[in-house]
């Protein structure tokens, strides 16, 4: 079976998380609204202990923590439930996740002007360049941390710190790094953080949008969908208590070993790159700003296609969505790093974790010469 090498897209439950699910899905599976009784109160508490730890992972406070589907939503509740306060203008990347910039593009149908910002040839936005965009009715910055094709983490600290006293709210898609890369997420001037957790070995289909007081107040977010006054009014519908407790486990695990957890995946990384050194591969993105499971590259003189076709029993991987057989458009990631075309239709994602195996590198060098 091939070795599954595409943990950017969906990591595989822990254990450990799979236990904490199980339970408040098969024993303890009482509605978190129900107050009446013991059933929904022990639901209620396993709620809000997974607030706590999901908020001890950036610095935050339980009442932070709001739950959602996962950070497509989250990313959209922060940017199209922001109150304009009069402030129309808004500041995001080219780089971002379609989950970003498809609500930014809304914005901008609903009378905002939008400044989108090129990054550097390695793939990271200068905080210069962010200070340089605001303008006195900036509502909101919009920056990833870490690239989702490249894995290339943006300085989201410094542009915090570049941000400063503006009233702007800052806000951080932190989907493929959140529990990965911890310390620059604590930055207090961050007012915002969406985050997945299938993206750190919890199940589908939960997430949360994290919104962080400044001056005592948190942003002024407004709910964008209606019915049942569940998360303090800001997002409807039945807590998925079970999916709540497995992301608060996957959360507590993360800030527990993310030293080990890194420490392996550079490890991996290190063998990757030196088994298919042979191939000559490009690498997209400054290594030494990337997280250390995401690597974005080309062999020269072989298509993407080809490439997985020719690995298909080896190992599983991505494109990283940077040419597609249906429609031959290119990554507006690689697009924006300013790539030439021939590595753009050639880019592979491989992304792993901790206890990823390393599959045979000398089977798919001999693959890629055949």
């Amino acid at each position: 079976m091939a070795v599954y090498l595409d943990c950017a897209a969906t990591t595989p439950i822990d254990p450990r998380v799979r236990g904490e699910v199980l339970l408040y899905l098969d024993v303890e599976f009482g509605n978190a609204g129900s107050r009446t009784h013991d059933y929904g109160r022990r639901a209620r508490n396993a709620v809000e202990s997974a607030r706590d730890r999901i908020a001890d992972v950036v610095s935050a406070s339980r009442g932070d923590v709001f739950f959602t589907s996962g950070a497509t939503e989250s990313n959209n509740l922060a940017i199209l439930g922001l109150a304009d306060q009069g402030r129309r203008h808004a500041v995001t990347s080219r780089i971002e996740h379609h989950a970003v910039l498809e609500p930014i593009a809304e914005l901008q149908r609903r009378g905002f002007d939008v400044t989108y910002l090129n990054p550097e040839p390695g793939g990271w936005i200068e905080p210069g360049a962010v200070r340089d965009a605001l303008r006195p009715d900036t509502l909101l910055v919009s920056i990833m941390h870490a690239n989702n094709e490249t894995g290339v983490l943006q300085p989201v600290a410094e542009i915090a710190d570049t941000i400063g006293d503006h009233p702007a709210f800052f806000h951080v898609d932190a989907a493929q790094s959140f529990g990965k890369d911890i310390d620059a997420l604590r930055h207090p001037r961050i007012d915002m953080i969406s985050a997945s957790g299938h993206k750190i070995y919890a199940p589908k289909g939960i997430g949360v949008l994290i919104l962080r007081r400044r001056n005592g107040e948190r942003p002024p977010v407004r709910p964008v969908l209606f019915g049942g006054g569940q998360e303090r009014g800001l997002r409807p519908g039945t807590l998925p208590v079970h999916l709540i407790a497995g992301f608060g486990k996957a959360a507590e695990l993360a800030a527990a070993e993310w030293t080990i957890r890194d420490r392996c995946c550079r490890a991996f990384r290190d063998q990757l790159l030196e088994g298919l050194a042979p191939l000559g591969p490009v690498i997209h993105g400054d290594l030494k700003r990337c997280l250390p499971n995401i690597v974005n590259l080309s062999i020269p003189g072989v298509d993407a296609e080809t490439a997985i076709e020719a690995w298909s029993d080896l190992v599983a991987i991505s494109n990283g969505a940077a040419c597609t057989s249906a429609s031959y458009t290119c990554s507006h990631v690689l697009s924006a790093m300013r790539l030439p075309e021939e590595q753009m239709a050639s880019a592979l994602r491989f992304s792993w974790c901790h206890s990823s195996e390393v599959p045979d590198l000398e089977a798919m060098v001999d693959a890629i010469r055949r």
